[in-house]
């Protein structure tokens, strides 16, 4: 019979260890600081895609009291997170990657760059890097790929929060120039009362167009399709056809 070999006891992080247990592990085994990278936006059919990356000292991390994935957030409480982050935070950075961006290049495309250059943007090198969802290469360090990091990892989830409050600021301010389509409300995501507003005046220069309901608009649909039909149009294939993106909407956009 196979022995497997046996963890280390202070390099395993602990059910109980909370969400800064992978970065106390991480630092006791040299790698440190740790930086954290999620995005905001990839679901919605506007505005931007915004990609954060935050990284702390071990030694503030118990500090941390507010932070947590931001969809599971209120707008208040996050904007509170936002403001604990950046005041306790060793360095962070959040890039924005406009819709006509996303539009040229893909979504995909733009949200991998998007993790390489808010990496790359900190004003500290750090020794290792947790990313939300999926393998990220070319980071330039070690790098860790987790599912719903922002529900396990300190650092991803003030990454989140960061990208969350960033991208929301920049949709209320389109909400003051495309008062028409309720931006500070649903944030570009796809809700049934966004999806009337662009039928009824099409989309605007803030929409993404490469996205299957915001082009079928422009080709003569009446934009009332939700999230569901648009995702059946496609073959029940997120991913839509070559040059098109699905659309999904995500819990409490509405906050």
């Amino acid at each position: 019979m196979a022995v497997l070999p046996a963890r280390h006891p202070g390099y395993t992080p602990r059910i109980a260890a909370g969400l800064t247990g992978y970065e106390r592990v991480l630092a006791r085994a040299g790698l440190s600081p740790v930086a954290g990278i999620d995005e905001a936006g990839r679901g919605a059919c506007a505005g931007p895609l915004v990609v954060a990356a935050v990284a702390f000292e071990p030694r503030r991390l118990p500090g941390l009291h507010g932070i947590a994935d931001s969809k599971a957030l209120t707008a208040k409480a996050r904007e509170k997170a936002y403001d604990e982050v950046v005041a306790t935070a060793l360095a962070w950075h959040a890039v924005v990657i406009p819709s006509t961006e996303i539009d040229k290049l893909g979504l995909h495309v733009c949200n991998i760059s998007g993790m390489r250059r808010a990496l790359a943007g900190l004003a500290c090198q750090p020794a290792y890097a947790l990313t939300d969802g999926f393998a990220v290469r070319g980071l330039g360090v070690p790098a860790l790929a987790m599912w719903k990091g922002d529900e396990v990892a300190a650092c991803v989830a003030a990454a989140s929060v960061v990208a969350k409050v960033t991208r929301d600021r920049i949709m209320r301010d389109l909400h003051l120039r495309y008062p028409e389509y309720g931006f500070a409300r649903h944030k570009g995501y796809s809700t049934p009362a966004h999806m009337r507003a662009l039928g009824a005046h099409g989309p605007c220069p803030e929409h993404r167009h490469s996205f299957v309901n915001v082009s079928s608009v422009i080709c003569g649909d009446s934009g009332d399709k939700g999230p569901q039909e648009v995702y059946e149009d496609l073959g029940g294939h997120p991913g839509g056809g070559p040059g098109q993106e699905a659309v999904w909407s995500e819990a409490g956009q509405e906050n």
